[in-house]
């Protein structure tokens, strides 16, 4: 294949990839179609199942692409620092910031947790499984340091991403309400602003010595 029908074919993949991640975010894996993926790509579903394969695949793909890329930016972000604080700072503030700057992983993700993963691919799950390797370092960094009390790492991951994933699906609802007083409504915006901070200081709170 020469450069200019491989970047043409590297466009159409991305371009299904991106549509495939709303409608998928939408719909969730079973509510999802190929023919409608295809329509919002602008392809027929020929194109789809030759460029990637079937929807299980397509799914895997979509998701896969967002948490190996975020598990290797905690990696970085990780791994600049020394303290274990700080790591798990760090640790907490990217994945605030990945939930922001994918905002079709959320309702994807969620739907997997309610159906207790029903349609999650394996290579998803060892994606998430480098995730929770890395923060299991931190903790046992933070213990033998005797900074951390002992805990579970799955535990620790599930207050972190729950804490995020449902304010910020709930924030909008909350938005909604008028009733509320002045006070809560502002208080939070304020948090949203710095969410991964704040959920970096309540976790510290409950694991530290």
């Amino acid at each position: 294949m020469d450069r200019n029908r491989k970047n043409k074919s590297d466009k159409t993949a991305e371009r299904i990839l991106a549509a495939a991640r709303t409608v998928f975010a939408q719909k969730g894996y079973n509510g999802a179609h190929v023919d409608e993926i295809a329509a919002r790509a602008g392809v027929n579903k020929a194109t789809i199942y030759y460029q990637i394969g079937n929807k299980h695949s397509l799914y895997a793909d979509v998701i896969h692409r967002v948490i190996a890329h975020v598990a290797r930016g905690i990696a970085d972000a990780v791994s600049r620092e020394t303290d274990p604080e700080e790591k798990l700072k760090a640790y907490i503030t990217f994945i605030a910031a990945a939930v922001e700057t994918n905002p079709d992983l959320p309702p994807i993700m969620m739907r997997e947790v309610a159906s207790g993963g029903a349609n999650l691919p394996r290579v998803v799950i060892e994606d998430i499984a480098s995730i929770l390797g890395i923060l299991f370092g931190i903790l046992e960094a933070g213990k033998k340091q005797g900074i951390f009390i002992e805990t579970s790492p799955f535990l620790i991951h599930m207050m972190i991403m729950e804490t995020i994933l449902f304010f910020k699906k709930g924030s909008p609802i909350k938005d909604k309400q008028s009733w509320l007083p002045d006070a809560l409504l502002t208080h939070d915006k304020k948090i949203s602003a710095s969410l991964g901070e704040e959920v970096a200081s309540l976790v510290l709170k409950a694991i530290k010595k």
